[in-house]
């Protein structure tokens, strides 16, 4: 349940976080080789991360395409081996417009330039359905682009771009940091936050002061506290098991604003905060931001 308090919290609480270097901002790997390892996971040839880098499961699955297809076995993905994975491969991104009902190589490539550019969507699966859809609205009204639903030329010059970024220094929300799960590609999807581990019950802090926005539960977040810092950018603090400020104060950094649950979608995977970062409604790494 969310807690009331009296008073707008507007002196911030002196936390003392433990040292953990924040991690450089994530190389993603190329849209043409994540849409690559979604056609060899199709076929059964790959189990691992969608993450667009050719290592050495991409390799080994490649190899084995190549063999099935019985061509020469090098573990390289040339134009023959591309033309195995059949009609999949059939389109590379911007070779024609995209909208919904789309299908193949070129929709896994926009969903992975997508999610890297702060809209994920989903599973990597190459299907232009409504969750694709949904995401490419929102990154052309982000990018000032007309909300069509299609990939035209002024779309995908703006997926050229570099992604965005935090633009404010933030704070550990939590005294203890052990980092779970980091932003990025993770399975066949992609993780718009942080994760870090804490039992429950461990107190969660703002990371900076700012106005609360969302106090409440909501649905696959548990309870859920969003702080607005200005400058467009907002902090998103999920999976609480309670909630120790109210809708509309404004709080300084270092103020708490609940503890460590488990309420969310990713319960099973024990109690942690979700800790996420927003630029204007684009998700964004908080390791560079963060001490």
């Amino acid at each position: 349940m969310q807690r009331r308090v009296g008073l707008v919290l507007a002196v911030p609480l002196l936390v003392a976080v433990s040292a953990l270097p924040a991690a450089a901002a994530p190389t993603f790997g190329r849209p043409s080789v994540a849409a690559l390892q979604v056609g060899l996971r199709d076929r059964g040839l790959y189990k691992g991360t969608i993450d667009g880098i050719i290592g050495p499961q991409t390799t080994r699955a490649v190899r084995k395409l190549q063999r099935r297809a019985k061509i020469g076995v090098d573990g390289v993905a040339g134009p023959k081996t591309v033309r195995a994975l059949g009609r999949f491969s059939r389109h590379r991104l911007g070779s024609r417009p995209l909208r919904y009902g789309a299908t193949g190589w070129d929709v896994v490539a926009l969903e992975f330039e997508l999610a890297t550019h702060g809209f994920p969507s989903g599973a990597f699966d190459g299907r232009f359905g409504p969750h694709v859809d949904d995401a490419l609205r929102r990154f052309q009204s982000w990018a000032g682009l007309p909300r069509n639903g299609v990939t035209g030329a002024s779309t995908l010059a703006a997926l050229r771009r570099p992604p965005p970024r935090a633009v404010l220094p933030l704070a550990w929300p939590v005294t203890k940091v052990v980092l779970g799960n980091r932003f990025g590609p993770r399975g066949d999807g992609f993780h718009a936050g942080i994760d870090l581990k804490a039992p429950v019950g461990t107190p969660v802090y703002a990371a900076r002061a700012g106005k609360v926005v969302y106090a409440n539960w909501a649905q696959g977040w548990g309870y859920l506290v969003v702080l607005d810092h200005g400058h467009g950018e907002r902090t998103f603090y999920a999976y609480l098991s309670k909630i120790a400020v109210r809708l509309g104060v404004w709080v300084g950094k270092g103020v708490q604003l609940g503890s460590v649950g488990k309420s969310g979608a990713e319960e099973a995977g024990g109690p942690h905060l979700h800790f996420e970062v927003r630029v204007r409604g684009a998700v964004v790494n908080p390791l560079p931001a963060l001490p």
